[in-house]
């Protein structure tokens, strides 16, 4: 939803433990919600509440007829959620309730304790931005019991402004969220107001450029900076003598004398320091490509810490619509402020009572991400060698047989529509429901891919209303009583205490195996990882493969499991990252690749047994003239393979409610997608995955991107596809090409480099490249601009080649300096 769309909080309510009565809602503020009340106090109240000090617990509203509110005043009538893409049904728009339940051990009390639950209702996935003001609030009700405390609370809750939050697209939240940068997209911040004595700048940004002073009050060693200056302690007054020195000589110099190797170049009013100290910035306003401290600028260029002069084309930077402000960081004297220290959240305040409490506003959440949950925390409860699985193996959960790690055991019951029991007992209600919400995460690629799981999760279900929440299709709940296990109403518990994995024992009978396809068959018998599903395989028979305990019978072909399955190699890599103490991010990164590999995968799949697919762009080789599509393969034996390994998962996943918002989203994006008629992840992909594409593939690819990436929308979506490092490449696929031997392609991605320099999100993508690119894309620019500037309009026709040879063996790449 919006941002500013509605009130922040819904409602807020109060429930507390009677020793007589039981749990009871006391206060609905503003209004009643129209539900049952019962089932409200008892999840506020969960159980054992009483042995924890605090708890937080979280949990849904609008799932289902049961929980579904009905206001008595209609003054918060439910309304079509407007998150997610149409799927063709209305129902109301979901609501989180966040809940804070406290003990106070009092003496005087009955039973010795006082139990109270306070919760606010939001139709933000955010929920945890809340929780410092609903504990200033809980404890105001203990203090002073009325429902003033309720009002107070919902009224400095929808108070606070986020009027000035940007709100990012789809594409910049994927940006956004796969970027180290602490000033990503700083532009999209409140405009900066530019003195009447500025200089009149031009280019899409103007708006928000700002005077420069130094490189080193541009860009902060925190902020991506990759080449530092071998003196980083330089003090200004050596810096200014340098400067004054060296400004009448490097006036009389022209830039065709200037060697790419000993200075910086002006690419349309930013300079480039290529050299081995650091990036400067014009003299007005430059955007340094690269950054470092310790440079100075001069009145009519740019001094490294060398006192080394760019030159000045910026003649010709119209022609090129390049970015000309500088992109503000959080060490900038003239940083605007309004900007947050890290631009990934807004900041604000909620004033209550005369605090004002500081609240960071994550800025690129998807609905799917509900609360601060953490996917290291779930892998690694689930990795160590405590863990033990049990039950009988199954097609659509155990894709290496018994060497299914855990992780993948719950991803495959995910997508495929299980019934998954989180089981805490005597931990506290929070802790669980946080499993729950990273495992929401998990199967959606971090929302990012997939959605459909959270409509369908109980972060926190209780023996309230449980008839309704059991009953729901593939459900996903975290429960504390361990009287659900024995219920046998579930497909797989994941206990969270003991680090048990249990596979019901009725999941055969629950989910038949599906049937394969005629046409997968030989793609499965070929590899010989799993048996074909559509050989007349009996229950009985599958049932003989596997015993309660999980161990493989004699029949180890059904179920072959290997060590090096792609799956397990995934999981080693993320643990190891995770002990490498490498963060959250990366982890998040790497889940949302895994399941768009899954969606493609499907997608071929689909092509393969059903002729068609509605999930993605039809596979097809590339051909002369004409761009291939779909998922990519290093070569057909290992399509075939890794088809086959996930032949059943993705039968299952074809049956669930996941899929049906596939197939609603991929046309969805279709229509909306800012670079149309061909497949770009597919042209990507060819450029970091195969050895040595044909010449003729890589040039139609750059020279189509180049035709289709002008516009601002247009490159952020080509950015989205190619994460920064250090989680992926970032440009390097397209930086490659710079030193292509024929120069039709290195002229291409020199387009497409300028029109990403023309913006600042590009801008910090090219800082990115590593030295040999950004050299190479910095002389090839200025040779283009040298030949402009002496007039020539006209592109130097290419030498021909009889074979390989480097790209400095053109006069483009070589320039005329």
């Amino acid at each position: 939803m919006s941002l500013s769309k509605g009130p922040h909080c819904s409602f807020v309510l109060l429930a507390e433990f009677d020793i007589d009565s039981g749990a009871q809602l006391t206060y609905q503020f503003p209004q009643p919600l129209g539900t049952d009340e019962g089932l409200l106090a008892n999840l506020m109240l969960p159980d054992g509440a009483e042995r924890h000090f605090e708890d937080w617990t979280i949990f849904f509203l609008n799932q289902t007829p049961f929980n579904t509110i009905s206001p008595v005043l209609a003054l918060e009538t439910p309304e079509p959620s407007h998150d997610q893409p149409n799927d063709g049904e209305s129902r109301p728009e979901l609501i989180y309730v966040l809940n804070l339940v406290r003990t106070k051990h009092d003496k005087a009390a009955r039973r010795g304790a006082v139990v109270k639950a306070m919760a606010i209702c939001t139709r933000h996935p955010f929920i945890q931005i809340f929780k410092p003001v609903l504990l200033l609030a809980l404890d105001d009700y203990f203090a002073n019991p009325s429902q003033d405390c309720l009002a107070r609370l919902f009224d400095a809750i929808n108070s606070m402004d986020i009027t000035a939050a940007p709100e990012l697209t789809r594409c910049e939240k994927l940006i956004m969220r796969a970027s180290d940068r602490k000033d990503i997209f700083a532009e999209k911040f409140a405009p900066l107001k530019i003195p009447d004595n500025s200089p009149n700048v031009s280019g899409p940004h103007s708006k928000l450029q700002h005077k420069t002073t130094s490189s080193a009050g541009s860009h902060s060693s925190e902020d991506g900076v990759l080449i530092r200056s071998r003196n980083p302690y330089n003090d200004g007054a050596r810096e200014r003598s340098t400067t004054e020195s060296s400004t009448t000589s490097s006036n009389q110099q022209q830039p065709n004398n200037t060697s790419p190797s000993d200075s910086s170049f002006s690419l349309g009013g930013s300079a480039v320091w290529v050299g081995d100290d650091s990036v400067t910035l014009d003299s007005q306003v430059g955007v340094a490509i690269g950054g470092g401290p310790g440079s100075v600028t001069s009145g009519n260029g740019t001094l490294g810490s060398r006192g080394r002069r760019s030159t000045d084309a910026s003649s010709s930077s119209s022609q090129h619509g390049a970015y000309s402000g500088a992109i503000p960081t959080t060490s900038d004297p003239h940083l605007r402020s309004g900007l947050s220290k890290d631009t990934h959240f807004f900041q604000t305040t909620i004033a209550y009572k005369g605090h004002q409490l500081p609240i960071k506003l994550p800025l690129a959440t998807f609905p799917e991400e509900v609360g601060d949950y953490s996917l290291i925390q779930l892998i690694q409860t689930f990795s160590t060698p405590l863990v033990t699985i049990s039950g009988p193996l199954h097609p659509h959960l155990h894709t290496n047989g018994s060497l299914t790690h855990p992780i993948i055991i719950l991803f495959n019951a995910l997508v495929t529509g299980k019934r998954i029991i989180f089981l805490g007992h005597n931990i506290p209600a929070g802790q669980v429901a946080n499993y729950v919400l990273s495992a929401c995460a998990l199967g959606s690629g971090c929302g990012v891919v997939l959605r459909g799981f959270i409509e369908r999760a109980f972060p926190y279900a209780g023996l309230a209303g449980g008839e309704d929440w059991v009953t729901t299709p593939a459900y996903i709940a975290g429960v504390t009583n361990p009287i659900f296990e024995t219920s046998g109403s579930w497909d797989l518990l994941m206990d969270i205490g003991t680090g048990r994995v249990v596979v019901s024992k009725d999941i055969h009978i629950s989910f038949p195996p599906t049937i394969t396809p005629p046409a997968i068959v030989p793609l499965v018998s070929r590899t010989g990882t799993i048996r074909a599903e559509g050989s007349g395989a009996t229950e009985e028979e599958i049932a003989r493969i596997a015993t309660r305990d999980g161990k493989e019978s004699n029949q180890k072909s059904d179920f072959a499991a290997k060590p090096d399955s792609l799956d397990n190699l995934f999981i080693e890599d993320l643990i190891s990252a995770i002990t490498s103490r490498f963060g959250e991010t990366l982890v998040r990164m790497r889940f949302a690749e895994y399941v768009a590999r899954f969606v493609r995968l499907a997608s071929r799949y689909e092509e393969v047994a059903a002729g068609s697919t509605k999930l993605g762009f039809p596979s097809a080789p590339f051909v002369d003239g004409s761009l291939g599509s779909g998922v990519v393969f290093p070569d057909e034996a290992a399509a075939f393979k890794e088809l086959a390994a996930n032949a059943s998962r993705i039968e299952g996943w074809r049956r669930s409610k996941s899929y049906q918002y596939s197939t609603i989203d991929f046309q969805k994006y279709q229509a909306t997608n800012a670079i149309r008629g061909f497949d770009l992840l597919h042209q990507l992909s060819r450029l970091r995955l195969v050895k040595n594409p044909p010449d003729a593939e890589v040039e139609l690819i750059i020279r189509t991107i180049a035709e289709n990436v002008q516009s601002y929308e247009q490159i952020v979506e080509l950015l989205a596809y190619m994460p920064p490092p250090p989680h992926a490449g970032g440009l390097q696929p397209l930086g490659f090409c710079l030193f292509h031997q024929q120069e039709s392609v290195r002229e291409a991605t020199l387009d497409i480099f300028n029109e990403l320099r023309a913006h600042p999100v590009g801008v910090i993508f090219l800082q990115e490249l590593n030295h040999f690119q950004r050299y190479a894309y910095v002389r090839q620019a200025h040779a283009r601009e040298s030949r402009l500037k002496e007039g020539s309009s006209q592109l130097m026709p290419p030498m021909p080649f009889a074979s390989r040879t480097p790209s400095n063996r053109s006069e483009v790449s070589l320039g005329r300096f």
